[in-house]
């Protein structure tokens, strides 16, 4: 990405030689951050985690846990409705399951969740 946008300033700067302000930016470049939007989150959660009570040692979940971890908390909200009676959720149930179970509601809300992301 670095390369790019050099690339850029010096094609800027073939047709506008006398443009100070770009001649700084070369200059700059090499002490520039220049990353995705992800690496810069990710970067500033590492250099400021006390103030967002984050734990130091915290990591990214890859792909897998990520959706373990959807699923455990799906089945910990359903088993919560289920012991609190929700009349909304059992209306819910009714609508979006059958005899067999709710695995099938499980799915479609993983698949909306997913579209939405």
């Amino acid at each position: 990405m670095r390369s790019r946008i050099m690339e850029a300033i010096y094609k800027y700067l073939d047709e506008n030689p006398e443009d100070e302000h770009m001649q700084k930016q070369v200059i700059l470049m090499g002490k520039s951050n220049i990353c995705t939007i992800h690496s810069f989150c990710l970067e500033v959660i590492k250099n400021n985690f006390y103030e967002i009570d984050v734990s130091p040692n915290f990591r990214i979940g890859d792909q897998t846990e990520i959706e373990l971890l959807k699923q455990e908390v799906l089945e910990d909200i359903f088993e919560l409705k289920y012991e609190n009676e929700d009349e909304e959720f059992l209306k819910l149930i009714n609508t979006y399951t059958n005899y067999i179970g709710d695995e099938a509601l499980k799915n479609l809300i993983l698949k909306i969740q997913r579209f939405i992301r």
